[in-house]
């Protein structure tokens, strides 16, 4: 029987020797990422889990928002943030 890769390679080692190193590498990546805790930005618990493709939800008050395909908050998307924060915030004076 084959050793078992899931200690080493983590979820991809479902792939087992197919894919190449850094495909596998980047997939255990991705889903560490996906899967990891994440805080709600209505309540800030971290109870917030993927449903579908970039919708995400959290399990303690219900709040359902839009996000990345694999992480809630996209780098882009703090940047868009950002962008909008210094406008309006240039407007106001």
């Amino acid at each position: 029987m084959a050793e078992d890769t899931q200690s080493r390679t983590g979820s991809a080692g479902r792939f087992g020797a197919r894919y190449g190193r850094v495909a596998r590498k980047r997939v255990a990546d991705i889903e560490r990422d996906m899967n990891a805790d994440h805080a709600c930005p209505e309540c800030g618990t971290d109870d917030v889990d993927r449903q579908g493709t970039g919708i995400w939800q959290c399990d303690s008050c219900g709040y359902k928002y839009a996000g990345g395909t694999y992480r809630p908050e996209t780098p882009a998307g703090r940047t868009v943030k950002r962008s909008i924060r210094a406008a309006l915030g240039e407007d106001e004076e």
